[in-house]
């Protein structure tokens, strides 16, 4: 086994106060020293290689051992992203000023002249689709409006939970990326943002029942006991099944990343403790709602849809919907995966939250535009095609993933390569239910809205 290069989050910073000294390390409140000559101590994290995506505790190997060993305590956060804190015998650098703490990674990280670039390609984006969009809706919409008398409202379960569960995805994404752009999730805080967004996850169980119910309702759905299941269950326990077999991986190899099987059994009292019941509470008062009627009555025998061309066949189109809202988010991406797999420290999340924004309208209008070309050719099949074109994106991400793992980075091993597709997989799943339900919403309301304006029977 080749040697791992040690990374120490030292602290990087030096208070100094006459002759008192104070050391940081992220995540760790300062402490405050008397006046006398007394040294503090030296913080190290986990040993990280280049070759590989196994961290291992500092002290794994035979040296480097502190005899007074002390670790503080650890969130949910550090607990899942392998964190081990200890201290280690070595001192630190005394010539550091506080103010500087940060400017080694400050230093380390790419220009911001690409994150403006990176904005600007997303709003050209934005005001091509809303050009386009406008367009349709001022001189076009009014000519074609005639020919939309059918609504395709079959009973459909499978894409009720997904867009509970996509709510539900939202919500935690949109309030965890506020808090950090606001500050209150800095990255010194290690730990913090992956501890917000699961405990945000667990108590937005509501929104998910209460959407995913009073869809299946307008669909016409009958079986509610299976569907709310489902939203509870289907892709939180996808998730944590692909987790626990990465973990059992974490295990066997030794891996300070492997969460400790009290940890799992917490994220599982919260699941089925906080998250599940919340999620019937929802579906409970989402039943009790009355389904969304259309605007216009509906024909019961379905129509014959024409033969269509290439570009308004379901797959053409699938595939080109998702192109857009990946060009918007394809730079900050490299980032972020710099920041998870080559042991980057990111902290631009005011760029990242605008970014995210550019993406929900992305593919809101995306979405919309490939639905008004389809019922412009008399396909009225929008439902589940509305919800894979911007849900596409994620099958983009998933292969910038893989030209990201044999371009950039020079990982070696079986294990490692399973861990970095097996999270990877779970990463493309959340996305995909993520952007799927944007897109969903945005045709709704797209198609509700022009119904309920012209009045067409």
């Amino acid at each position: 086994m080749k040697p791992l290069n040690p990374r120490f989050i030292f602290l990087l910073s030096l208070t100094v106060v006459s002759s008192s000294f104070g050391f940081y390390l992220p995540g760790l409140a300062p402490v405050s020293f008397c006046e006398e000559k007394s040294k503090g101590d030296l913080f190290v994290n986990r040993l990280d290689s280049v070759e590989s995506v196994l961290p291992y505790e500092y002290d794994a190997f035979d040296f480097c051992k502190d005899t007074n060993e002390r670790r503080p305590s650890e969130n949910l956060g550090q607990v899942l992203f392998g964190e081990r804190i200890e201290t280690s015998p070595y001192k630190q650098n005394d010539d550091i000023r506080w103010a500087s703490r940060w400017d080694y990674i400050l230093v380390s990280m790419p220009h911001t002249n690409i994150q403006w670039f990176s904005i600007m390609n997303s709003l050209v984006i934005v005001l091509f689709l809303t050009g386009m969009v406008a367009m349709i809706m001022l001189r076009t919409l009014h000519k074609d409006i005639a020919r939309y008398n059918q609504m395709d409202q079959r009973a459909r379960p499978g894409l009720s939970v997904f867009l509970g569960q996509g709510t539900q995805v939202f919500i935690m994404t949109f309030i965890t990326l506020f808090l950090a752009c606001m500050g209150f999730l800095s990255p010194a805080n290690r730990g913090a943002l992956m501890t917000c967004a699961v405990v945000l996850w667990v108590l937005l169980g509501t929104p998910a029942g209460y959407v995913s119910a009073r869809l299946y309702k307008t669909f016409g759905g009958e079986n509610w006991k299976t569907n709310v299941l489902l939203t509870a269950f289907l892709c939180p326990g996808i998730v944590f099944v692909d987790f626990f077999m990465m973990n059992l991986i974490l295990w066997v190899e030794g891996s300070s990343a492997a969460v400790p099987f009290g940890t799992l059994v917490a994220i599982l009292a919260l699941w089925f403790g906080i998250s599940v019941p919340l999620t019937f509470v929802g579906a409970y008062f989402g039943f009790k709602k009355p389904g969304i009627e259309p605007p216009v009555r509906t024909n019961q025998i379905p129509r014959q849809i024409p033969q269509q061309s290439f570009f308004t066949k379901a797959m053409p189109g699938i595939i080109m919907g998702g192109i857009l809202p990946f060009g918007c988010i394809f730079i900050q991406l490299f980032f972020i995966l710099n920041s998870i797999w080559s042991h980057q420290m990111y902290y631009m999340f005011g760029f990242l939250f605008l970014v995210f924004i550019i993406l929900v309208i992305t593919c809101s209008e995306a979405t919309v535009l490939l639905c008004y070309f389809h019922l412009c050719a008399e396909d009225y099949h929008w439902w589940w095609r509305s919800f894979l074109t911007s849900g596409f994106t994620a099958v983009y991400l998933f292969v910038y993933a893989v030209h990201y793992f044999f371009s950039k980075l020079q990982i070696i091993g079986a294990a490692s390569t399973i861990l970095y597709f097996g999270y990877t997989l779970i990463m493309v799943l959340i996305f995909f239910i993520f952007t799927g339900t944007i897109g969903f919403f945005s045709c709704f309301w797209f198609v509700n809205k022009i119904y309920s304006v012209l009045k067409v029977d």
